[in-house]
């Protein structure tokens, strides 16, 4: 793209978006006009018609190579995206026997119905090799360790442990704590400000460790304490996880028959 002068990445957060990717669509099979792509926007997309425009305006002259290049890497983005699909579904399909353990891990806030799958695959679906979620954090690299008072770590050092697991906790924390009217986001508030926000990230990632050790580990269900959560907004999102496992399931066995 900067090679292009093309400063799409500038105005755009996520470059293989669907806004984005409609937009390299198009120029790669040959639209030319700045106006045109960027009506291919979503509407809630934060750059303006003009600034797209303006980032688009190179692409009156893009050579024919560098259109073919941008069509190659396109090509190649959709056939892993598919692959991705496929193996989702086969992760589903291993998994279907622990649905249960899925859902019940897929309620807790900044989790879904993927990231509990990927977590039971790493940790089991009951998480027995770990006798305390003390152990399941110091394995994962969660633990707070010796050098942390009142969640405040004296210590900079990345800790050592499994990387995958921390990469999904780190993401859920980051989401659980964007989740309006959960304890999350209360624990995020509050600590925030005293701890800045990579190791308040890191606090609710502990915490979300040791909460998966017990949901696993003794079999009960995740229950909000924050206050605007009520029971028919849970039951609502359990009914669309459940459902979601239930395609997952339908596409697998599609792909075996």
């Amino acid at each position: 793209m900067e090679e292009c002068h093309i400063k799409l990445p500038s105005l755009v957060s996520d470059l293989l978006g669907a806004s984005a990717r409609r937009m390299l669509k198009a120029l790669a099979e040959g639209e030319t006009n700045p106006v045109a792509l960027a009506a291919m926007a979503d509407k809630n997309l934060r750059a303006t018609q003009a600034q797209l425009c303006d980032a688009l305006g190179a692409c009156t002259e893009l050579k024919p190579i560098y259109r073919r290049l941008l069509k190659m890497f396109l090509e190649e983005l959709q056939f892993i995206d598919q692959q991705i699909s496929k193996l989702d579904q086969e992760l589903a399909s291993l998994l279907s026997r622990h649905d249960d353990a899925v859902v019940h891990l897929a309620e807790i806030p900044g989790l879904g119905v993927d990231s509990a799958q990927q977590i039971i695959a790493e940790v089991g679906a009951g998480a027995a090799t770990f006798p305390s979620a003390k152990q399941l954090s110091s394995w994962v690299g969660a633990h707070p360790g010796e050098e942390e008072s009142a969640e405040v770590s004296k210590s900079h050092r990345s800790p050592k442990g499994n990387r995958h697991m921390r990469r999904i906790l780190n993401q859920a924390a980051n989401a659980a704590a964007k989740s309006k009217g959960t304890i999350f986001e209360i624990v995020y508030r509050r600590l925030v400000s005293r701890l800045g926000h990579n190791q308040t990230i890191g606090a609710i990632a502990h915490r979300l460790c040791r909460l998966i050790w017990i949901i696993l580990h003794r079999g009960v269900r995740y229950e909000e304490r924050g206050p605007s959560v009520n029971a028919k907004t849970r039951r609502h999102r359990t009914n669309r996880m459940i459902r979601e496992l239930r395609n997952l399931a339908a596409r697998g066995a599609s792909l075996g028959t």
